[in-house]
């Protein structure tokens, strides 16, 4: 591939995918960002000017996006509205975002024949009860429980569609939890680090017991470019590290990191249908295309991270005050 168009590619997963991608390989970038809260210019600071360009619009254009995606050689399309909260505020912009769009990028891939990946969420499934030794797979049925994961189910299934009636080369991939570097503070593992840094109180949804299989998002993007280089067309491929936590271990880890005893925080009221816990078994990518996940150590990632919002107080500073505003209001 020489020419990439990554959408959404200022937000957190995406602006990770960019800097592996001109990290790792040779290839051209073009970054197609709409720039509503969520993605941020500054998390593309200081990569090459000649080999990134950067584009802010919606993917729900049909003219740009167009444009766009004939210029590329593939399109990575990370581009979505990602938060469970919002969305049961306001779902409308997840159908605009994560159903029109998606629809829009894949007519424009199937008018110029281009190679199409989406990035998907292991919420899609559902939830497993916290005793279930299962994990999901690819044949998991999808049992979307909030507005965010029901258009992203809704997403995946187009993808699928456009592959069967149009012929369209995409693949699809579902990851678990992310963490790393340029996370909005609206999101679990940041909002609890910056609060530390901020000397407030993190805070706990519930009895904390809830489980998520955290990644890194390195290892995300490195899993990307593996499925975009080997991935069969029409298939699925679940990415995830064995990093299955509890809420309640990682906030005291993240205390403890901090130098903080690990009871120094709040619970408060529970997320409405709180998913109890995701899984992931990405053995299917393992053995058929040879990925390995190198962030196997999540304390060792998560002290990274924790550097990481330490070091850069100046990105995540402008959104922290309003973040906490929104979660007040809902005491949380």
């Amino acid at each position: 591939m020489a020419n990439l168009l990554v959408t959404g590619g200022a937000g957190f997963i995406g602006s990770n995918f960019v800097h592996y991608v001109v990290q790792h390989t040779d290839d051209h970038v073009t970054v197609l960002d709409k720039l509503t809260y969520a993605g941020n210019r500054e998390s593309l600071a200081g990569l090459p000017v000649d080999r990134v360009r950067f584009v802010q619009g919606d993917i729900a254009d049909p003219s740009l996006a167009d444009r766009l995606v004939s210029e590329a050689d593939a399109v990575v399309h990370y581009a979505a509205e990602s938060h469970n909260d919002n969305s049961l505020h306001d779902p409308r912009p997840f159908l605009d975002t994560n159903i029109i769009g998606t629809y829009t990028l894949l007519e424009a891939a199937r008018r110029h024949d281009r190679r199409f990946h989406h990035v998907s969420t292991d919420e899609v499934y559902g939830d497993l009860e916290l005793d279930d030794p299962k994990r999901f797979t690819e044949s998991t049925p999808y049992n979307p429980s909030s507005p965010y994961s029901s258009t992203k189910a809704g997403s995946d299934l187009l993808v699928r569609a456009w592959v069967r009636s149009f012929g369209v080369r995409a693949t699809i991939s579902n990851c678990s939890n992310n963490y790393g570097p340029y996370q909005h503070v609206e999101k679990f593992i940041p909002r609890q680090i910056t609060n530390v840094i901020r000397g407030i109180r993190p805070k706990l949804y519930g009895r904390g017991e809830n489980v998520r299989d955290w990644i890194h998002a390195d290892d995300h993007s490195s899993a990307v470019l593996t499925i975009l280089d080997k991935g069969e067309i029409g298939e699925t491929y679940l990415i995830g590290a064995d990093g299955e936590k509890n809420n309640k271990d990682v906030i005291e880890l993240i205390l403890e990191l901090m130098g903080l005893p690990a009871g120094a925080y709040d619970h408060v009221t529970d997320r409405a249908g709180h998913d109890l816990r995701y899984a992931i078994d990405s053995s299917r990518l393992r053995t058929e295309l040879g990925w390995a996940p190198s962030f196997q150590d999540f304390r060792a990632g998560l002290a990274s991270t924790i550097e990481w919002y330490r070091a850069n107080e100046g990105w995540w500073s402008p959104a922290k005050d309003a973040t906490e505003a929104f979660y007040a209001t809902k005491g949380q």
